[in-house]
């Protein structure tokens, strides 16, 4: 699940966040929390402390997979730039990529991350 709003500057990383997805063909649905009081509670509860901002209010975009917090926007960034972005969205690379080499030595080093239904 990737929750959003929709103020510029969050808008800007939900779309880097979906396009890479949708570009990478990876199945994901996005949950609005400017409109549902209920996906926004959700959200809130389920960010760990350690990453929630001091106000405690985490803001958007934040990643799961199914209901396992994977990261927020910094996190997806730094595990695209570091080519680890499957094994951070806890998803098996495409066959035959170089990147499933690069994961397996790498493999417990990140985890987890993002929602694919």
């Amino acid at each position: 699940m990737l929750f959003s709003l929709f103020p510029i500057q969050i808008k800007k990383k939900q779309q880097e966040v979906v396009g890479f997805l949708e570009a990478n063909k990876i199945d994901f649905q996005q949950m609005d929390i400017a409109g549902d009081e209920d996906n926004r509670k959700w959200m809130r509860e389920n960010v760990p402390g350690e990453k929630k901002p001091q106000n405690g209010i985490p803001l958007p975009p934040q990643i799961f997979n199914e209901e396992r917090y994977c990261g927020d926007f910094e996190s997806f960034f730094s595990a695209k730039e570091e080519n680890i972005i499957y094994s951070f969205l806890g998803l098996a690379p495409p066959p035959g990529t170089k990147i499933l080499e690069q994961q397996s030595v790498l493999r417990g080093k990140k985890s987890g991350w993002f929602s694919k239904y």
